[in-house]
């Protein structure tokens, strides 16, 4: 098997069926191929393989239920700690379950709280794998975004012939790299990320900042790396961690942030510029806390920050690619058009505050790219992961187009 999932985070989840063999040798294939496993049992799923199995393949604990008398299984956790959820075998049961959110054991409880993609492994016999209820939950899950791993066709259980067989653990395997480990169409590409958010100090305590979480920078940042590229990301105040091969820059006020972009960016071929940075600060911070004064109001002057967009379009080189964000609330596509000109971007993503689950410390984004030769796309809301990709897949896109250029 020459798969790769180095360093992948799979969490694994069986469900009752006598196909639960099959997931003892997923599992060792998955180690194997460098991936860290944890593995959800159903309580019906115990009665074919023990935990002990799971346990002593994976080197991890199982975990068969949500609470055990050592205390409670964090299904929220689990949920964020994976790269994948892959349910092998997946059974009726639990898909019509998943289906209509049914969250009664671990594994539907880790279901609804995952971020990470999903990979279904069915498992049944032919008549009820062709049942209009199975058919219709998996075409719901399907369309919710979940990745069915098909069904094998041969001698099933009950003695009949016929679809149902779950996959073999090398077709999941492969299905796993090929959508966990994407191309390195980035590889050797040097790009710069600007992310979160800056505070500039009022006094010692003080500071005007945003709401900006980082989220959608790490996001970019970690998607680049996967890309294969070298990525600098330049990152404001923000509890976003970082994987260790990124080299990451921590900078707090818009100056820092400025100084840092302008010193990095000669060495990059690409910035993508998803900071919120401050647009003014306090020219004078003071050195004690500021104390109420009885009955008085307080007036703070504030001085316009370096503009880190303008300073490095100015400086991009016939070689280089910039791309800016734009986050509007009024003349969302007017003022990001206007900006994509004057700021000298090849391309903008502009997502407005009144998009319900966009903008500002959430997990989804909604994006339009606009670009330099008058060409736009429109993205629905998705996962800032999705995004990242998105935005990813539009700088290979100009890659591509300067490279062809005469």
């Amino acid at each position: 098997m020459s798969e790769s999932l180095q360093g992948k985070h799979i969490l694994l989840g069986v469900s009752g069926s006598i196909a639960a063999y099959k997931a003892a040798v997923l599992v060792r294939l998955l180690v194997k191929a460098g991936a860290t496993v944890r593995v959800i049992m159903t309580p019906d799923a115990t009665h074919f393989v023990t935990p002990l199995t799971f346990s002593t393949l994976s080197k991890q604990p199982v975990f068969a239920s949500v609470a055990t008398d050592s205390g409670w299984n964090n299904h929220v956790e689990l949920g964020l700690w994976a790269d994948a959820l892959v349910i092998a075998p997946a059974t009726a049961n639990t898909l019509a379950k998943l289906a209509v959110g049914i969250c009664d054991n671990m594994l539907t409880a880790c279901y609804l709280s995952a971020r990470c993609p999903v990979f279904l492994a069915p498992a049944m016999d032919v008549d009820m794998w062709h049942h209009p209820a199975t058919q219709a939950n998996v075409s719901t899950l399907r369309q919710r975004g979940n990745h069915l791993i098909p069904v094998g066709k041969g001698e099933l259980a009950s003695g009949l012939n016929g679809e149902g067989r779950m996959a073999e653990p090398e077709e999941i395997i492969h299905h796993l790299a090929a959508s966990l480990t994407p191309l390195a169409s980035l590889a050797g590409k040097s790009i710069l990320i600007t992310a979160g958010p800056t505070y500039e100090p009022i006094d010692p305590v003080r500071f005007i900042g945003n709401r900006s979480s980082g989220k959608m920078g790490v996001a970019l940042a970690h998607a680049a790396a996967a890309r294969g590229a070298q990525v600098t990301l330049i990152l404001g105040p923000s509890t976003q961690s970082v994987q260790a091969n990124i080299h990451l820059v921590r900078v707090e006020t818009a100056s820092e942030m400025y100084e840092a972009a302008l010193a990095h960016w000669p060495t990059h071929e690409a910035a993508i510029l998803s900071a919120a940075v401050s647009d003014y600060r306090p020219p004078n911070p003071q050195q004690e806390k500021i104390k109420k004064k009885g009955g008085e109001s307080m007036h703070i002057e504030l001085v316009q920050n370096p503009d880190i967009a303008a300073s490095l379009g100015q400086r991009k080189a016939p070689n280089q690619i910039l791309i800016g964000f734009a986050l509007e609330t009024t003349d969302a596509e007017a003022n990001a058009l206007q900006k994509l000109h004057r700021k000298n971007f090849d391309c903008i993503v502009l997502n407005s505050m009144s998009d319900p689950g966009a903008g500002f410390n959430t997990d989804t984004n909604k994006v339009t790219l606009f670009f330099g030769n008058n060409k736009r796309a429109d993205f629905k809301l998705k996962s800032k992961k999705e995004v990242a990709d998105d935005i990813l897949d539009a700088l290979q896109h100009l890659f591509n187009q300067a490279r062809l250029a005469p």
